[in-house]
């Protein structure tokens, strides 16, 4: 698996559990951008529409070598997922008022580009500071050993 982006400011900003893959259909040269390392999940979401699932506001840069055809950059990309997931997902955003958020982008074992999502609920300002305290900690133990 080798790893194109990862999300971090998901994991900052919110509790994130239940990660699931997904395919994402891209257009033209989009998968060559990814491979070249194009790509950015920073600020993007996951949305639910008719039964399907769209990864909105994702960035992946317009491959550089193209001349005929560049895709918009933060366009709306489908999600890929068996629709007992999608619907899984569907009732637990309506009821337990959960976001779902990209936290990876990747290339499986058969070459293929998949993003991990999972279901996220917001951290409170306390929290979010117990995880500086918590990250600063482990820095000073690193530092001594």
């Amino acid at each position: 698996m080798k790893v194109i982006s990862n999300n971090k400011k998901a994991f900052f900003d919110f509790f994130v559990s239940d990660l699931v893959e997904a395919g994402i259909v891209l257009e033209g040269c989009e998968v060559k951008s990814v491979r070249d390392g194009g790509a950015s999940l920073r600020d993007s979401f996951v949305v639910i529409k008719n039964g399907e699932m769209f990864l909105k506001n994702a960035y992946i840069k317009s491959y550089e070598k193209t001349s005929s055809y560049k895709p918009d950059e933060r366009r709306t990309r489908k999600l890929l997922l068996n629709k007992s997931e999608i619907q899984k997902f569907e009732r637990l955003v309506k009821e337990k008022g959960f976001t779902i958020v990209a936290t990876k982008i990747y290339f499986n074992k058969s070459n293929r580009v998949k993003v991990e999502i999972g279901l996220a609920r917001g951290k409170k300002l306390y929290d979010k500071r117990q995880s500086i305290k918590e990250r600063q900690q482990m820095r000073d133990l690193q530092r001594l050993t």
